[in-house]
């Protein structure tokens, strides 16, 4: 009889665990990150922690979105002083707090 009772709560064990690894694995295969929106959250000044809680992501996953928008505008800023249709004297000397951010608003006077 004990045998039996052992048996089946092991079986018990097992399948409540795979269920829950198995849910939490489709979970995170299914689930996009919005890396617009995390970047816009650490623009407006909060940590990467509370973002993390607010979107309810992994604090890896607002790295990943934080690095991938660097290297866009690595990329960006590459192409422009390349030759493209930004590319002047003026414009490559400008500092980068100088250059007008696109997110930001229009200053009032």
């Amino acid at each position: 009889m004990r045998k039996k009772l052992a048996l089946f709560a092991s079986f018990a064990v097992v399948g409540t665990l795979s269920l829950q690894f198995g849910l939490t694995c489709a979970y995170a295969a299914s689930h996009k990150v919005d890396c617009a929106q995390v970047m816009t959250e650490l623009q407006a000044g909060k940590k990467v922690g509370e973002v993390a809680t607010d979107m309810k992501i992994s604090k890896s996953s607002v790295y990943r979105c934080r690095k991938k928008a660097k290297q866009e505008s690595a990329g960006a800023m590459g192409s422009m002083n390349k030759g493209g249709a930004m590319a002047s004297p003026a414009g490559a000397m400008a500092s980068p707090p100088a250059m007008a951010s696109p997110a930001a608003a229009p200053a009032t006077h």
